[in-house]
C-alpha cells in the first residue's frame, strides 16, 4: 500500500500536469477607432501571418487565435499613407485587443484583456 505521503505526490504530479494540457493559445482581436476602414496583418515570430481585412469603423472584431511569441501587428488604413506598427509578446491562455487608434498620425496599440 502506498503511504499517504506518497499519494500526495502524485496527486500534485497529476494536477500539475493537467494544467499544463490545458493551456489555451492566445488570441487577438481588433479595434477599429478610427473613421475609415482599417486591414491588419498580424505576423508571428512562428511564422504565421492572420490578415483581418475590411473593419469597419467602430467595428470590434471575434478573436482569432494565433502561436505564442513575438506578434507584429501592422494596419493599412482607407485613405491613411502611413501604416502603422506595434510589437508585442502574446502569451497562453491571454487576449488581446489591437486598437487602431485615433490621432494624426495614425497608431496602434495593444490591450490585454
Amino acid at each position: 500500500m502506498m503511504n499517504r505521503t506518497t499519494r500526495y505526490a502524485l496527486f500534485a504530479i497529476l494536477a500539475i500536469g493537467l494544467t499544463a494540457c490545458s493551456q489555451e493559445p492566445p488570441e487577438i482581436r481588433i479595434r477599429n477607432d478610427r473613421a475609415t476602414k482599417a486591414n491588419l496583418q498580424l505576423k508571428t515570430s512562428g511564422g504565421s501571418t492572420v490578415n483581418i481585412n475590411d473593419v469597419a469603423p467602430g467595428q470590434l472584431t471575434n478573436y482569432q487565435e494565433v502561436a505564442e511569441g513575438r506578434v507584429e501587428a501592422t494596419a493599412s488604413i482607407q485613405n491613411e499613407s502611413v501604416s502603422p506598427t506595434t510589437t508585442f509578446d502574446a502569451v497562453k491562455d491571454e487576449k488581446y485587443t489591437v486598437v487602431v487608434a485615433t490621432g494624426n498620425p495614425p497608431t496602434l496599440r495593444v490591450e490585454k484583456n
